[in-house]
């Protein structure tokens, strides 16, 4: 998929998707399955096994934003 110039999500709609993924804990925590998670939240239930797997390893943090990536910078010195 291709994104318009400058693409990649906006900052509302990161927080969106962290608002699911969040809920997906609370989910998690209630002892649903994958599969009702994902029929739930609207949402594939491959996205609930990696929520889920990060959850596990790193707890609620595990599923927050990073926010934008932003440019890549290697080094601070020129070449």
């Amino acid at each position: 998929m291709r994104y318009a110039q400058g693409g990649g999500l906006t900052d509302a709609e990161r927080a969106a998707r962290e608002r699911i993924r969040l809920q997906a804990v609370v989910r998690f925590e209630g002892g649903e399955t994958n599969r009702e998670v994902a029929a739930a939240l609207r949402v594939s239930e491959r996205s609930v096994e990696r929520w889920r797997r990060a959850w596990r390893e790193r707890g609620q943090a595990g599923l927050l934003s990073q926010g934008s990536p932003g440019r890549s910078r290697l080094s601070e010195t020129p070449v």
